[in-house]
């Protein structure tokens, strides 16, 4: 049996594993030696700072495969010797085990627990990775890589980290003493597939008819925020949405990490907020972003997130002009959003509750939920309308309702902008009266 298949053999946890992955690191760790001893340190540092990788993969390999015919590598086959010709080049010239998983458009995500552990998520569910990482110092090794470019580190003085990638990915990191099991890792990757409610409806994530309802939404210009748990999607169809504005409206966006896209809006603002450097200096907060964006002539603010005392600041700039707004928030349920809401908007600004929830009330129009189910899939899930209550308050009304068991959807109520959206002549009769019969 082949080193590579005894490493797959016993590919999981307890001994076995940890035998097969050290069998695995003593042979990356040997040709690495060799590697330098016949290219010279300075020659391999070279090639693995070229900005043409390419060229340096190619170089390496080369080095790589007449290392392994006139070394004693005999006990490897044909395909031992391919993937450690692989893993040697990826710590050399990529990411380490990261590098596979990033290159695979199938991941969305990366969660590195220390050098034990390595997970990935694909098709919403987790899975092990096939290797790890070797040590700790190889995680910061690999997290310096990736920040150096960015002008970021993590160290002992700067134990946490936040950035996005010049390719859209975001990545945080943490490292000892906070991390306790050593440094952890978690790379959200950037993916622009989905980029409207079409795709989400031959996705099954939505009927026709509800994403016709949202699109309509949006072009009336109603105030809406995105709601669901971590992972649930709410970016994505806060992409989707904005593709329903129209191309003549200035767009402003604000996030912590880009990642939204108006590829195909002529007029859009991306500003980003940004953490203090290591002096204590120089942070731009989302709140900073929303204060600056009403100077900015948008006709549309768009955040990310809501998730502390901007929340404030967003809604009042709905409550002034800036009709159509959108934006996502943590929240298993319409009204805990709202109860998030009022929490962060006090953050902001210390006035009695029934007051904010005034603001809230006339400035959100609707709450569109998004939810992630057990096996990884991702729905949109509840629609609800959103009012002042007779005595004072928030009143939520639910107009489409999502049958998390038989995964299916039932309108309780149209929506009154459907009505105002006619009125105004953003949708014809003939559309209205289609859409009525596909609900029915």
């Amino acid at each position: 049996m082949s080193v590579l298949e005894r490493v797959r053999e016993h590919e999981g946890t307890g001994a076995l594993a940890t035998e097969s992955r050290h069998l695995a690191a003593v042979y990356r760790n040997r040709l690495k030696h060799d590697l330098v001893e016949r290219l010279g340190l300075s020659a391999v540092a070279a090639l693995a700072a070229n900005d043409d990788v390419d060229a340096a993969r190619s170089e390496i390999e080369i080095a790589c495969q007449a290392i392994l015919n006139t070394g004693d590598y005999g006990s490897l086959d044909s395909d031992d010797r391919d993937l450690l010709i692989s893993q040697v080049l990826d710590e050399v010239c990529g990411l380490g085990p990261l590098q596979p998983l990033l290159e695979d458009d199938e991941v969305t995500e990366i969660m590195v627990n220390g050098c034990e552990q390595l997970f990935y998520e694909r098709a919403g569910e987790l899975h092990p990775a096939e290797r790890v990482f070797d040590s700790a110092d190889q995680i910061m090794l690999v997290v310096d890589r990736i920040l150096a470019p960015l002008g970021r580190r993590l160290d002992k003085a700067s134990p946490i980290v936040n950035a996005r990638l010049a390719n859209g990915d975001r990545l945080n990191a943490v490292a000892p003493p906070i991390a306790v099991d050593g440094p952890a890792v978690t790379i959200r990757k950037f993916s622009n597939r989905i980029v409207s409610l079409d795709q989400l409806v031959e996705l099954g994530a939505v009927p026709e008819w509800y994403a016709t309802l949202l699109g309509w939404a949006v072009r009336s210009r109603c105030d809406i925020a995105v709601a669901g748990g971590t992972g649930s999607g709410k970016t994505t169809l806060l992409n989707a949405l904005s593709c329903e504005i129209d191309k003549r409206e200035r767009i402003v966006t604000i996030e912590d990490s880009a990642e939204l896209r108006f590829d195909s809006h002529p007029n859009v603002v991306r500003l980003e907020a940004r953490d203090a450097s290591i002096e204590g200096t120089g942070e731009v907060t989302i709140r900073d972003l929303v204060k600056n964006a009403l100077r900015m002539r948008p006709d549309r603010i768009v955040v990310g997130e809501v998730r502390g005392e901007e929340a404030i600041d967003m809604i009042s700039a709905m409550n002034t002009g800036h009709d159509g707004s959108l934006t996502t928030c943590h929240a298993g349920t319409a009204d805990e959003v709202v109860l998030r809401l009022v929490l962060m908007a006090r953050f902001g600004m210390d006035l009695p509750t029934d007051i904010i929830e005034e603001q809230i009330a006339s400035a959100l129009d609707l709450i569109v939920m998004s939810r992630r189910m057990a096996d990884g899939s991702r729905y949109l899930s509840s629609l609800s309308t959103v009012s002042r209550a007779d005595g004072g308050g928030v009143r939520l009304e639910e107009c489409v309702r999502f049958d998390e068991v038989a995964r299916t959807w039932s309108l309780v109520r149209e929506p009154a902008f459907v009505s105002h959206a006619l009125e105004d002549g953003l949708v014809s009769e003939e559309e209205v009266l289609q859409w009525r019969r596909s609900v029915a």
